[in-house]
């Protein structure tokens, strides 16, 4: 007889699902003259970024967070497309409807990856991968999109191993191997490690998992704060993080680190529009909604500032987001210093309703 001790120590069954270019897939399905050809969605226009490329424009380098300037640089025949993200999200909700088929517990991460918990599953079935494969094969079918799937024991290796054999594979990493593919893991594409944390590590010495892993906790808690012991147990192969059905967070963001400090308006806003597309993608995919934005801003001696706006109800797509965005974001330039980094966050988080009343902002 299993005692709740024996399962508590069973491994969980984590599958990370990750749609492949899901936006510019979105856009070849439904154009066929888009297939097979280098696709941006975005805007061409100067000030335009990349909000997601087609695998035929990443053999050109082109990637997510690009400036469209340069990713036409880089790819003469690009072709761009508006982004229609009503659409995105009802084959979001497709996608959702089947991953429900086969477990109660999903943790949407954006439109187009969440984390699934199978180890308890409505099928019975016993083989995480088998399971893995056969939500892949619902999704072709029902959509025509690909998937990619990484299977582990938690949730930071199965995001690991969905990379691995994109498009439209899966990877599993078993307990008996992950730590020994943490070791060999280069810590800049470590999921929680970002550009500026991944430049920090670098400067400490920590280039690979291995690296990461002769460190100990005091350093790592020095040096990262209340990173630190996610970061010590990563590096052995260990992440307790529950898989977390409906969850609404207090707060959700994300920040970049610049290449080279910002001195004007307009690289400031395609550095945020990654940013914007990020934090919103979540709350679409959360059904939740946000009443206040934080802007973060960073600037070359390391002083830092934040422009808050709160909002009565809670914002109903991404253009009233950009619309803030851009109100906190013009009183600050000409800066005094140059920019770093920029960060932008969503709080007073809430589930949407069905319908709410058309917001109004004074600009």
């Amino acid at each position: 007889m299993m005692t709740d001790e024996d399962n508590r120590e069973r491994p969980r069954k984590i599958v990370h699902v990750d749609m492949d270019a899901f936006y510019a897939s979105v856009e070849q399905r439904d154009n066929p003259e888009l297939r097979g050809v280098p696709v941006a969605v975005g805007s061409p226009a100067a000030r335009g970024v990349v909000a997601a490329a087609s695998y035929e424009a990443r053999k050109f380098g082109v990637h997510s967070a690009m400036p469209s300037v340069t990713a036409q640089r880089k790819c003469p025949d690009l072709i761009f497309v508006k982004p229609r993200f009503d659409v995105y999200k009802a084959v979001s909700l497709q996608i959702r409807a089947i991953f429900a088929e086969y477990t109660p517990m999903i943790e949407p991460l954006s439109l187009d990856e969440a984390y699934l918990d199978v180890t308890e599953n409505l099928k019975g079935m016993e083989i995480a991968t088998e399971i893995a494969a056969e939500i892949r094969a619902r999704i072709k079918a029902t959509t025509g999109l690909t998937a990619s799937a990484g299977i582990s024991y938690n949730k930071f290796l199965a995001k690991m191993a969905s990379d691995q054999n994109k498009p439209d594979g899966q990877f599993v990493i078993t307990p008996k191997n992950g730590p020994a593919f943490v070791e060999r893991l280069p810590v800049k594409k470590f999921h929680g490690v970002g550009p500026a944390t991944a430049e920090k590590m670098h400067r400490l010495g920590i280039e690979t998992g291995a690296d990461l892993k002769e460190r100990t906790l005091d350093f790592l808690v020095e040096h990262f704060g209340k990173s630190g012991p996610y970061f010590y147990g990563i590096a052995r192969g260990i992440d307790n993080r529950q898989v977390r059905p409906d969850r609404v967070r207090k707060s959700v963001g994300a920040e970049d680190t610049f290449s080279q400090d910002i001195h004007s308006f307009e690289p400031a806003r395609e550095g945020l529009q990654p940013l914007i597309e990020k934090v919103w993608g979540y709350c679409e995919a959360n059904e939740i909604g946000a009443k206040t934005v934080t802007l973060k801003v960073k600037y070359a001696d390391f002083s830092q500032i934040t422009r808050s706006k709160t909002v009565l109800v809670p914002l109903q797509g991404i253009g009233d987001l950009e619309e803030i965005v851009a109100m906190l974001l013009v009183p600050l330039f000409p800066p005094r210093k140059g920019i770093r980094l920029l960060g932008l966050s969503l709080s007073s988080l809430e589930p949407r309703r069905s319908e709410m009343p058309q917001l109004r902002f004074s600009l």
